[in-house]
């Protein structure tokens, strides 16, 4: 991608578009855009008269496939790139600390998630009213998280980080997922 050329945005349906690795962050914000959809699909799974199949095959994918890459690109990498650009007064470890809280404990329900989606899929039943509230609670946390990350986070990495610190991050997302490396001139 040139520089010059805009940031295609996604619909949040379907899996971020791996072209926009050479502008990390955006491709960051695209995959927050994914969560935000797939925590409305969770939602409607909690609160649908009938179990949609293909809601929750997607959803499962998106968590078998999506979730645990991004996660990772921020702890592994953001996080660590912004701890080290930070200045005390954007009391970044505070931010990062009420973040990695949040995906905690959103990873502590995951396998309550996925087994009642396993389990709607493998009966065709609607969720029980404990699992709906089980839906929703994450829905609800991973959508605290993101508020966060938009909000705070994204923004003072825009601020803080080097056009080298977009570099590396974008390589190493794109190593992350299998990728080649991108050539010197198309990393925004």
């Amino acid at each position: 991608m040139k520089h010059s050329e805009p940031v295609r945005r996604g619909d949040g349906l379907s899996p971020t578009d791996p072209v926009l690795l050479a502008a990390p962050l955006e491709f960051i914000s695209e995959d927050h855009l994914r969560e935000r959809q797939i925590c409305g699909v969770i939602e409607g799974l909690a609160t649908s008269a009938s179990f949609d199949r293909q809601a929750a095959l997607t959803v499962l994918r998106f968590l078998n496939e999506e979730l645990n890459v991004h996660v990772r690109d921020e702890t592994e990498d953001l996080f660590p790139l912004l701890a080290q650009r930070c200045r005390p007064e954007d009391v970044i470890e505070r931010v990062i600390s009420r973040i990695r809280t949040d995906q905690d404990e959103a990873t502590r329900l995951l396998p309550m998630v996925r087994a009642i989606l396993v389990r709607g899929l493998d009966t065709g039943c609607d969720p029980s009213p404990q699992d709906s509230k089980m839906l929703m609670s994450f829905a609800a946390r991973v959508r605290r998280q993101l508020v966060a990350e938009n909000a705070i986070l994204l923004p003072i990495a825009r601020a803080r980080l080097t056009r080298v610190d977009l570099k590396t991050l974008s390589q190493r997302m794109r190593a992350r997922r299998g990728l080649p490396p991108f050539s010197e001139a198309s990393i925004a």
